[in-house]
């Protein structure tokens, strides 16, 4: 999920050409990438992975779970290492393994107080959008609990330059295992249960886009223009149950 601050990156080659439209295609080409990202460990550990850009098939098709015993190896430990540095990379708050290409349901994600600071407080408190220790989570499960939504505009890394409108749970609880493999319970709320949602989207091939509020569509330097008529504005949305 994007920042209010990011940076273009270059594509990498390692990337392409592994996925082909059929799910049982897929799966064959899954392997392969698995094997070439593998295969490459040692070598160039400096260079990290670029973000994939919607289009790429990995990001519209659901990602494998980690199997657990494979959970503290070396080859799943570097995944999250360059997953997390990709994202700050980025920078962003959260990013999911299939944005880097890997079709595992891995997740990262960490907000600060300087990512924070960059868009105005006024937006921030709506948000209800406070700094959070990074997190990773493998194999997440959400639930979302409660009626509240709220609408809020979000960006992805693999959506670089738009933003949109869209519709999350104002709370949700996430089960998982944290890269140690050692199981987690998280209960969220504000925008730290955006990001996870968000995150959760993409391990099921779904990217932001799919959910948007469709005329609230625009690049980021049109951010700021007014919400056209008829559409939600930006806030919670109290249902009664």
């Amino acid at each position: 999920m994007a920042t209010e601050r990011q940076t273009q990156g270059k594509v990498g080659t390692w990337q392409r050409g592994l996925y082909e439209e059929s799910r049982e295609s897929r799966r064959r080409a899954s392997s392969k990438a698995y094997a070439g990202w593998f295969s490459g460990l040692g070598v160039n550990k400096s260079t990290l992975p670029e973000i994939v850009k919607v289009g790429d098939p990995v990001l519209h098709e659901p990602a494998d779970e980690v199997p657990l015993e494979e959970i503290g190896s070396e080859k799943i430990q570097k995944i999250i290492d360059d997953m997390i540095g990709s994202m700050r990379k980025a920078p962003g708050v959260g990013l999911a393994a299939p944005q880097i290409g890997i079709p595992l349901r891995i997740i990262v994600l960490e907000d600060t107080k300087e990512y924070i600071s960059y868009a105005p407080r006024n937006v921030t408190k709506a948000q209800d959008r406070r700094p959070f220790d990074l997190l990773v989570i493998i194999n997440p499960k959400l639930r979302k609990k409660g009626s509240k939504t709220a609408f809020f505009f979000e960006g992805c890394l693999s959506v670089e330059g738009f933003r949109a409108m869209v519709e999350r749970h104002a709370e949700v609880e996430v089960k998982g295992y944290d890269r140690h493999g050692k199981p987690l319970k998280i209960d969220s709320a504000g925008w730290q249960a955006r990001i996870l949602q968000h995150e959760c989207d993409h391990l099921d091939g779904i990217v932001y886009v799919d959910k948007i509020v469709p005329r609230t569509f625009r690049t980021v330097q049109n951010l700021d223009l007014p919400i056209p008529m008829g559409c939600p504005k930006p806030g919670v949305v109290l249902c009664e149950d």
